[in-house]
């Protein structure tokens, strides 16, 4: 009897030594496995005496063990379910990217058939590149035209154009008619430089045989002084057939 009390305040007394080390110093899976122990040993000494504390201690720091296990796992399990959701989000943030991608793209497809589309009606009414008194040099604003009828006429190999050169009536005939010859070579030059095939480039020079207007003025020398190009007659016709 006396070694059974003498066996339980030993066994209380290492109990309380896990206990204060368990809410001290240990981690807290650590401390999950003292408490275990130290509960299994109790519980051991009280059901079985010495021996059944030893049972006791070691099952109940084993349980401690799997306590603190199936911690460390469901905070795991948290953080994987977090990770889950941050990638479900970014999904639906790139579907919704893909989606307006599209979308875009459809809007620039759309407004270069219409840039075509425009440029394909200037050719057909016939549109003017005009010059400075004299000159030949093309002016930046219709640099910008030639480059959108260069971009049409390579979108479209089968278009083909008509380019008609002028001169106002100012100064001698034979240097005006020259003057329109050079208007059509810079004309010819650019596009032909930006990938349009010569051999789709039909070119007369009129000098300034033809004017738009009779009256000779200020301001009709300005129309008269132009390069003005055209779907060729074949074109119109297919171009009237779609329409």
């Amino acid at each position: 009897m006396k070694k059974a009390i003498i066996s339980t305040l030993i066994i209380g007394s290492i109990v309380t030594s896990n206990m204060a080390m368990a809410n001290t110093e240990e981690p807290h899976g650590q401390q999950e496995q003292l408490v275990g122990f130290g509960s299994g040993l109790l519980l051991g000494a009280a059901v079985g005496g010495p021996v059944g504390a030893v049972i006791g201690a070691i099952t109940g720091g084993v349980i401690g063990k799997s306590v603190a296990d199936d911690e460390k796992l469901t905070a795991q399990d948290v953080k994987l379910q977090q990770q889950q959701v941050k990638l479900a989000k970014l999904n639906e943030q790139q579907q919704d990217y893909q989606h307006l991608s599209h979308q875009y793209r459809l809007a620039q497809n759309k407004l270069q058939q219409l840039g075509e589309m425009r440029t394909l009606k200037q050719l057909d009414l016939g549109l003017n590149v005009q010059f400075r008194t004299g000159s030949a040099q093309i002016e930046p604003l219709y640099q910008k035209q030639l480059e959108e009828v260069a971009k049409l006429m390579n979108a479209q190999p089968e278009l083909k154009l008509d380019l008609s050169g002028f001169a106002d009536r100012q100064g001698q005939t034979d240097l005006n008619q020259k003057l329109s010859e050079k208007r059509i070579s810079s004309v010819k030059s650019l596009l032909t430089g930006l990938g349009v095939d010569e051999a789709r480039l039909t070119a007369k020079a009129y000098g300034d045989t033809a004017p738009i207007h009779q009256e000779q003025t200020l301001e009709n020398n300005v129309f008269d002084r132009r390069v003005t190009l055209q779907l060729s007659p074949e074109m119109e016709s297919s171009l009237t057939a779609k329409q």
